[in-house]
Order: structure tokens, then sequence, then C-alpha cells
């Protein structure tokens, strides 16, 4: 049996194949001014939202398989003394999914922690330019030891999948918001 495809135009199509765009990070940068490791992705989204919404669905909706990614890092690190995803509790701190928020304006979130082997931020900003929003993800690390050099070595193909992914399920839910 065929299915009829429905036809799609304007930004609905357009932001349905969006992908993220890889930029080049700002160093030094105020929310970690010791990184010396940066990463960042942006993708242009549907709708105009704040930065607290978009970190939200950025960072406080993993897809399963990065679920099972985070309990075997959890794993893996723990006979190193590296602090688990459930380190931090929300009835502690502010916190969007299992990041705490170290800050918080219309434009920019940022999310992270400091640990032995390394210093990390999340900073989720938006902005609005030619009439369209634009996300940006961009990761910040200072390394302090050999085993944060290594660990960051390991992680990063990861990463960079989880980052993608989270941003264009951000463009995803942007587009088709749930009640």
């Amino acid at each position: 049996m065929l299915r009829r495809r429905r036809k799609r135009t304007g930004l609905a199509m357009q932001n349905d194949f969006a992908k993220p765009t890889k930029i080049v990070p700002r160093l030094p940068h105020p929310a970690l001014p010791g990184a010396d490791w940066a990463d960042c992705y942006q993708i242009a989204v549907g709708r105009s939202m704040r930065a607290d919404e978009a970190a939200r669905l950025v960072l406080g909706r993993f897809p399963y398989w990065v679920k099972v990614l985070i309990t075997i890092r959890d794993a893996l690190v723990a006979p190193f003394g590296i602090k688990p995803s459930t380190a931090h509790k929300p009835g502690d701190i502010d916190m969007i999914g299992i990041f705490p928020v170290v800050s918080r304006s219309a434009r920019q979130v940022v999310l992270g922690f400091d640990d032995r082997h390394l210093d990390f931020r999340a900073v989720i900003d938006v902005n609005e330019r030619d009439g369209r929003t634009f996300v940006s993800s961009t990761t910040l690390v200072r390394r302090k030891v050999l085993f944060g050099k290594l660990y960051l070595m390991a992680i990063t193909p990861f990463h960079n999948l989880i980052v993608e992914t989270a941003l264009i399920n951000l463009n995803r839910a942007a587009l088709n918001p749930q009640p």
C-alpha cells in the first residue's frame, strides 16, 4: 500500500532537514576563562525562544541511547573518583537535566561543574539575526591533569554525536511544541 506524502513548504520544510553547523568557538570565554578546549554547534530553529527553554530542550531531554551511554560512562569513571551524572540533585541546586545551572539570562544559560580531572561548562545562546532564531551550544573544558586530557579524547566522538542530536531534537521540538 502506498502512502501519500504530504507536501511541505516554507520554514517547516527547511527546518525538518536542518543540521547543526560547527562554528569556531570564542576563546577565552567568560563562562570558563581558563578553558583550553572548546567546540560550538549552531542551528537555526523554527521559532523564537528564550535561552532557558532552549537549554531545557537541548540538555533536559536526552534520547534513551544517550542515557545508556551516560550510565556506561558513570560505571567506567567511578574507580577514578570522577563525579557521576547523579552527583548533583535537583532539589539542592538549580538544574537543567543532569547539569547544574551556573548562570542564566534571557539569551544565555551557562551550565556545568568542576571536577578533579577537568572543569566543564555548556553554554546555550539564543540570538536573533535577519528574522531568524539561532541556538548555539558551546562546550568549554579546562583540563587539569593527564586523565582529563585522556578522558576528553575518549568522549569527544560521543560528545559530538550527542550535541548534534540534541540540537536536531531541539529544532523538532521547536516546530512541534508539546502541551
